[in-house]
């Protein structure tokens, strides 16, 4: 069914757009649903499409080593895009993308983006910015895993999720909550029961409840809100649409501007 250039598509990048420059790809989205646990990128294997996830469908971003073990990089929800967006498409995607939380997203085949790019300087812009954020994303989680304690790299993973998917409860096991941020399972089972203990968390099977976003923003690390800050400053308009995003309390937001 063809997508309406006129209507919301459920992802704010997306909705970003101007109508003019929103019909240059309309035609050319395919409306696809991912599960949990599915590959919506493969490492080695060109990244010849674009996805754009729909509201609450969230995709990790991790690496593997030789060893088996994998690490998130960065995680992308209904605020952009991954695949063949930066890159566009002519090269192997350096990462793999795998759903955190299934849902439905729209496909753009890459080659189909590079052309309405030529042909228009605002929706060149809008993504050059959009690339400029996530590129944000990275060096803050790069900069999160060296620095920071697990406790809270573990707060800020568990804020980026609520933001992307608008729910207090989050659908998260131990063992994918361990896989991305690099730890083993029983060491973050110890992590997480003394959040739980501190008031900030409620861990359930197969979920993990946030319960004072106030607090857990204090105790978290200013990883989650620096990248807030920088991609609200570059990509403003596409995150100043995000009604169902979350805040930051005040105070946490003035202490790093």
């Amino acid at each position: 069914m063809p997508i309406d250039s006129a209507a919301s598509t459920g992802n704010l990048l997306l909705d970003a757009l101007s109508g003019s420059d929103r019909a240059l790809i309309a035609p050319h989205l395919e409306p696809v649903t991912f599960a949990k646990g599915d590959t919506a990128l493969s490492a080695g294997v060109a990244a010849s499409h674009v996805i754009f996830p729909h509201v609450q469908t969230v995709v990790a971003l991790i690496v593997a080593t030789r060893d088996g073990r994998t690490a998130e990089i960065a995680s992308v929800g209904h605020e952009g895009a991954i695949g063949g967006i930066i890159g566009e498409g002519r090269l192997p995607a350096a990462v793999s993308g795998l759903v955190q939380v299934g849902g439905a997203a729209l496909r753009l085949d890459a080659e189909r983006l590079r052309q309405a790019a030529l042909g228009s300087e605002t929706l060149r812009d809008l993504f050059a910015r959009y690339a400029d954020c996530f590129l944000a994303q990275l060096f803050q989680i790069a900069a999160c895993n060296a620095l920071h304690p697990i406790e809270q790299r573990c707060l800020r993973w568990l804020l980026s999720l609520q933001d992307r998917t608008g729910g207090d409860t989050l659908p998260i096991t131990h063992e994918l909550l361990a896989s991305m941020l690099g730890v083993q399972r029983t060491y973050l089972t110890r992590i997480l029961r003394v959040l739980q203990e501190q008031g900030l968390v409620r861990v359930g099977r197969g979920r993990i409840t946030i319960l004072d976003r106030r607090a857990v923003s204090y105790a978290a690390c200013e990883c989650h809100a620096r990248v807030r800050i920088q991609c609200e400053a570059v990509l403003g308009a596409a995150y100043g649409a995000d009604t169902n995003r979350r805040t930051e309390p005040a105070e946490t937001l003035s202490r790093l501007r």
